[in-house]
């Protein structure tokens, strides 16, 4: 391809992105395709002769975007939103037109300075005090691999990196079974092991962790001869919005002097508004804590903010530094390579920039308020409706119910036809989950682009189908 090709085809696909937000309405929400569809529409051998854009991006339209499930679409209620934003994608246009390797102060001088400044922007902006520093991780689930790597080399005396696990003490981390299942692909990467995940009991309409529960498990464990090494608490856990004492759990942390990581993947973002710091007071006690901006700042996935009391013991657990990554002649320089898994790392801050600047604050703390008044307006209707219960009550803008008509006997059945229903309509997107082993319905509202009338349209949906239900 030409630039002058290029350049015209630039202009094309950023009209056809426009022509795609403002017609998502008119799309089912979630890719009406059967299993193998695309698969099957794509050539089995890569072709030989190149072809002409006009051909690629006709397929594109023909094959690719019917196994699309539009995650920008104002009415996907389903998991938790991947917004983005205008501002966002330009920002990841010019990312994609540079294409700088960010490993490194001095491979992009710009991009690590610019991730100091918005790690600090955010770190602000959620209430976090001054003293935590931070990283753009890809996603929280990194972020709560490098807590729980660091969390097992605290607890080893840095030994594991260097001897590996065998014949070193048994560590144990805990946490709640509201906690996001990235925790336990933690414990497994890290090699601490899956019987080593300590599940605390929760408590409560918040269903937090028991703190006499977390205190006794430790001392047990103490008193079995085991390690532990860390306490991993959630605010706004996935399946219900569970969140966790963060007060009560670090009077157990500090007590015993563990490492406390919280993961605050999606409801870190609403802390932007201070009335609803209240869900994660005493935060600032933590080690560290992640959120995901990528959820619901209208910042392009990936990108996820990892903060950190004292990045040193980060830096001790990850670093390595062979003479060709070494930066001479610079001294007091971040290299975030340092501060992750991964050595190449992509220009994140760039994004947060545009969109920090577009909206401001005010203009991010109004969406989150709508999004959190409007799901508490739809619950309310869905609580007055006959055959239909209330399981939790909304965190923010999630919450669950259930559809329990007189006569049900499978009502787990019965619950998970409707959510199957409502997707395979396609005008609304919902997933289930359950509580307390009962299989409920969620509904968690955050796109950037919803309505009021989006979110109430739900309403209208879920009465129709469980009226074919019956």
């Amino acid at each position: 391809m030409q630039w002058s090709e290029f350049s015209r085809w630039g202009a094309k696909i950023s009209d056809w992105a426009r022509g795609y937000h403002e017609t998502l309405r008119e799309r089912p929400v979630r890719a009406q395709v059967a299993p193998g569809d695309v698969l099957n529409a794509l050539p089995a051998t890569p072709p030989t002769v190149g072809e002409d854009m006009d051909a690629i991006f006709a397929d594109f339209e023909k094959t690719v975007m019917p196994g699309i499930t539009h995650w920008q679409h104002p009415r996907f209620f389903a998991y938790f939103p991947a917004n983005a934003t205008p501002p966002s994608m330009l920002a990841d246009y010019l990312t994609s037109v540079i294409a700088p390797q960010c490993m490194l102060w001095q491979t992009s001088p710009a991009a690590t300075e610019m991730e100091t400044r918005m790690i600090d922007w955010l770190r602000q902006s959620i209430g976090l005090p001054d003293g935590f520093s931070g990283v753009i991780q890809d996603s929280a689930s990194s972020a709560t691999l490098a807590a729980v790597l660091t969390m097992r080399e605290r607890a080893l005396n840095w030994q594991g990196n260097e001897k590996g696990l065998a014949g070193l003490s048994t560590l144990r981390i805990y946490c709640s079974a509201e906690v996001h299942t990235s925790v336990d692909r933690a414990i497994w990467v890290s090699g601490i092991g899956q019987d080593n995940l300590v599940r605390i009991p929760t408590q409560g309409p918040t269903r937090a962790m028991d703190p006499a529960a977390l205190d006794a498990a430790i001392k047990a464990d103490i008193a079995a001869g085991l390690t532990p090494a860390g306490i991993i608490a959630c605010t706004g856990g996935t399946g219900t919005g569970a969140c966790d004492d963060i007060t009560a759990t670090c009077d157990v942390a500090e007590a015993h002097g563990l490492y406390l990581h919280v993961d605050a993947a999606w409801a870190g973002a609403a802390m932007i508004c201070p009335e609803y710091r209240t869900l994660w007071t005493g935060v600032e006690r933590a080690d560290s804590v992640v959120f995901n901006p990528h959820k619901w700042l209208g910042v392009q996935f990936d990108c996820s903010a990892h903060f950190l009391r004292n990045p040193d013991d980060l830096v001790r657990t990850l670093a390595i530094q062979p003479e060709y990554l070494k930066t001479h002649g610079k001294d007091g320089i971040i290299n975030y390579s340092e501060w992750s898994v991964p050595l190449g790392r992509r220009f994140r801050a760039l994004k947060i920039w545009f969109v920090l600047r577009s909206y401001g604050l005010n203009g991010l703390q109004e969406m989150i308020r709508n999004h959190v008044t409007w799901a508490e307006e739809l619950c309310t209707a869905i609580r007055a409706l006959p055959d239909f219960e209330i399981i939790t009550d909304p965190v923010l803008s999630l919450f669950t119910f259930r559809y329990v008509p007189d006569g049900t006997t499978d009502p787990d059945r019965l619950n998970q036809t409707l959510v199957d229903r409502i997707n395979d309509d396609g005008r609304i997107y919902l997933t289930q989950t359950r509580v307390n082993g009962n299989l409920v319905i969620r509904f968690q509202a955050g796109q950037v682009n919803a309505t009021r009338e989006d979110i109430l349209f739900a309403l209208e949906v879920i009465q129709e189908i469980s009226a074919e239900l019956t």
